[in-house]
């Protein structure tokens, strides 16, 4: 399907829409494989939660220098190339992970796979947004609800694989074979090209409230990504579960994550958005006390379930505040908010690494905690009236 480099057809074709689906769906999957994967590389390289942070922190950074010129790029030769370009390399840089024999050479993969990532992650929201601006409707809940949905997929698939004694190598070249196919049949139907508005910046630091929405999203995000690298240790160090099903945590978590996101759009419009944020936020905080201070296993892979769906509409209400504020023009807002939400998933888990190296892992996690009372905290100045 072929579109011209400035614009987008008024009348847009499911293809579109699934091509950039599966764009989402791919990140997702690709992203939430690694989880289960984390505690075989540390059994392999044996290496200290210090040494595993610091790792991890190179996936973040790969991740966010490779935002700081994936929205260039893609403004200039269409989000099409650096999505197809961006995902293939994320996806044959996941078995990599699994055989990298030192922790260089491992953080060095990681690097590429984070800095794969994070071209994709913008690459493929510059899409979204131009296909939700171009049809008129909401679609951006549904497009992350697919990101849910591999991650889903991934966790599920690799535990899958773990449980039925496959290598982490044959595990992540299956994974890496089904994220081809997806990229195969999404390449002949991306849209060419969704740029920015023509000689408008690409990146604002944010100001005012919207300090404080960048700052929420960032800590939302690192809930999540806290999880999606080290709950598979927690449970499994903790003796709860054998390392082949540690990654049943995460996978509690994204089914709950997913049904909230695709039920999100209800459950705001009829009670505001102050009170998700309230409520999610307060939820999501029970959850890390389940999972942390009850020592019955069910009980608190239970917490996984209340995290995901007290999580699960954090974000789209802090972006929604960030295009509907008057502090900074609304395209620029939703920006700063997005870097700073992405920045603390991949950023943040390798901080959390470096912490639990010092004072444990159980209690980096309530920090962790802490730090995610402040989304129901500053509901009241996020929104100020009901909405």
């Amino acid at each position: 399907m072929s579109m011209s480099s400035s614009t987008l057809p008024a009348t847009l074709h499911a293809e579109d829409r699934l091509a950039v689906r599966l764009s989402f769906l791919v990140a997702g999957f690709g992203l939430a494989s690694w989880a289960p994967l984390v505690p075989f590389a540390k059994q392999r390289l044996g290496v200290d939660d210090g040494t595993l942070g610091l790792l991890l922190l190179c996936l973040g950074i790969g991740s966010v220098l490779a935002m700081s010129i994936a929205g260039a790029l893609s403004a200039r030769f269409g989000t099409k190339g650096v999505t197809l370009v961006s995902g293939f390399i994320f996806a044959f840089a996941l078995p990599v992970l699994t055989v990298a024999p030192t922790p260089l050479t491992l953080g060095v993969a990681l690097f590429v796979f984070g800095g794969a990532l994070g071209s994709l992650e913008v690459a493929m929201n510059v899409s979204a947004a131009a296909l939700e601006r171009a049809s008129g409707r909401p679609l951006m809940s549904g497009f992350h609800a697919l990101f849910s949905v591999g991650g889903f997929g991934g966790v599920g698939f690799i535990t899958a694989m773990m449980s039925l004694h496959v290598t982490p190598a044959m595990g992540a070249l299956l994974a890496t074979a089904l994220m081809v196919l997806a990229l195969g049949v999404a390449w002949p139907l991306l849209p060419r090209s969704a740029p920015a508005a023509p000689g408008g910046p690409l990146f604002a630091w944010p100001r005012g409230v919207v300090l404080l929405l960048a700052a929420l999203a960032s800590i939302t995000f690192l809930a999540e990504g806290a999880l999606l690298d080290w709950s598979a240790l927690l449970v499994t160090e903790a003796g709860w579960l054998p390392a082949a099903q540690g990654g049943l945590g995460y996978l509690l978590f994204s089914i709950a994550m997913t049904v909230g996101r695709l039920s999100g759009d209800a459950v705001t419009a009829r009670i505001g958005d102050r009170a998700t944020l309230w409520w999610g936020g307060l939820i999501a905080v029970l959850g890390f006390g389940l999972l942390l201070l009850v020592h019955v296993p069910a009980v608190a892979l239970s917490g996984f379930v209340l995290i995901g769906l007290g999580a699960s509409n954090l974000v789209p209400v802090l972006f929604r505040r960030a295009g509907a504020q008057g502090v900074m023009p609304s395209a620029l807002a939703v920006a700063a908010v997005t870097t700073a939400g992405y920045a603390g998933i991949l950023v943040g888990p390798g901080l959390i690494g470096l912490i639990a190296d010092r004072v444990g892992l159980v209690t980096a996690f309530w920090m962790l905690a802490g730090l995610l009372c402040l989304v129901p905290i500053s509901a009241r100045w996020v929104v100020p009236t009901r909405a």
